[in-house]
């Protein structure tokens, strides 16, 4: 995914005038994170393997984001689906 992610940013270097086509509601980046805070999310998801990633990032930054105050419908809906699917209860739903 790192590799796509820089054969991209290398071709947007190379050409500026080519335009991306990317859809609003889903932005992606790409971000290190200390070693420590890896381990811990990879502990995390092999004791919950109902959760992946994506599920952990989405909720962790829309639960932030309405804990410091913002007031979005959809960041509420984002953060209890989230939290909340079925998913979360495993199979049995």
């Amino acid at each position: 995914m790192e590799c796509l992610a820089s054969e991209t940013i290398q071709k947007i270097k190379t050409d500026p005038t080519e335009k991306l086509f990317v859809k609003d509601e889903l932005v992606s980046f790409i971000q290190e994170i200390p070693d420590y805070l890896k381990k811990a999310m990879s502990e995390f998801m092999d004791k919950y393997p109902n959760w992946d990633q994506y599920r952990l990032m989405e909720a962790a930054i829309s639960g932030y984001l309405l804990e410091k105050g913002v007031e979005s419908r959809e960041i509420n809906s984002l953060y209890f689906k989230s939290m909340f699917c079925k998913k979360a209860f495993g199979q049995s739903l």
